[in-house]
């Protein structure tokens, strides 16, 4: 009996070996084939950038081929049903953004779970959203804003780059939620036209990502009011934060993370996280990305985890008190 346990016990331990072994294995061949980054955007969008930069890094670092593929459409849910559909073995990666969180809570239907059909790898960079109107409004100031928008409802507009999208959402809170104050989205498909259409006159108010805005706003093509973030822009320093205008509480952001289908490879995972913390720390990295308007921002599989988890909260929140919604 004692023979046969001790038999058993020493199997056990050989298996746990072997599977050991067999990780390290992996961990040291892969990639063993090309590896598809997905971005399920446009080309051109500052999540393909970001994703190419990382894809190129990744190659360089890894002697394999990292490519990015393009699967846009519906605010990303395309191209992330597809990476939610793929093989859980390390060569099909995601690059998302906020879209990841927002698009569940406000469709009725998507092709994921946001929860469930992906673990984070880590995230990549970061960029605060900005509120700043067309020079013809006679605000300078956030507290001017609200009091005019207070004084004259429904009148004035804001520019998003399509209902149900981060900067609708954000608006809703910061305008209807928090102020109670009336203001008319006018969506548009992106970002680009939203910015186009503020720079004309045609819209009022823009509460967008920075770096779509940022050289608009020095030039004085828009007139700048805050920063929705905890600190100031390198591309705008003179622009306050909205805690420092007097609207705590309502930081928003345009981030880049990198995840990968549920029941990929833990060593896999822990390889990808380790690599991203060296791309996003290499110096012509830190110098593209600040010239896109970004800040390099890696972090744990945990980490990312927990702040997909507390937007969700938050948005669910927004959403279901403002009553946003596509059916």
């Amino acid at each position: 009996m004692k023979s046969s346990l001790s038999l058993c016990i020493l199997a056990s331990l050989s298996l746990f070996g072997l599977a050991a072994n067999q990780q390290f294995a992996r961990a040291e061949t892969y990639p063993a084939k090309p590896v598809k980054v997905i971005v399920p955007y446009a080309a051109g969008s500052a999540a393909d950038v970001i994703g190419r930069i990382v894809a190129q890094k990744l190659s360089e670092l890894s002697g394999g081929q990292f490519y990015v593929e393009n699967l846009p459409g519906a605010g990303g849910t395309v191209g992330t049903g597809a990476a939610a559909r793929a093989s859980a073995d390390g060569y099909t990666i995601l690059v998302m953004n906020q879209d990841f969180v927002v698009q569940p809570l406000v469709k009725a239907k998507v092709p994921y779970d946001p929860f469930k059909s992906f673990t984070p790898v880590g995230s990549v960079a970061a960029a605060p959203e900005t509120i700043s109107v067309h020079p013809s409004v006679p605000a300078n100031n956030m507290k001017e804003l609200i009091a005019l928008l207070k004084a004259n409802p429904g009148k004035y507009t804001y520019a998003s780059p399509g209902y149900g999208t981060s900067p609708h959402i954000a608006c809703e809170r910061l305008f209807k939620l928090t102020h109670g104050v009336e203001v008319v989205q006018v969506p548009f498909q992106g970002g680009g036209p939203a910015v186009t259409s503020t720079l004309g006159g045609h819209t009022h108010i823009l509460h967008i990502t920075l770096p779509l805005v940022a050289e608009h706003v020095k030039s004085g093509s828009l007139r700048g009011l805050a920063v929705a973030d905890k600190r100031r822009s390198h591309l705008l320093p003179d622009l306050p934060t909205l805690h420092e205008a007097g609207i705590p509480n309502h930081e928003v952001g345009y981030w880049v993370g990198i995840l990968v289908p549920t029941e990929t490879p833990k060593d896999v995972i822990d390889l990808l996280n380790r690599r991203i913390g060296q791309i996003v720390s290499l110096p012509d990295v830190k110098d593209r990305l600040a010239t896109l308007g970004f800040t390099p921002f890696a972090s744990t599989p945990e980490d990312l985890a927990a702040h997909i988890k507390a937007e969700s909260a938050e948005w669910s929140r927004v959403v279901r008190e403002a009553n946003i919604n596509i059916n």
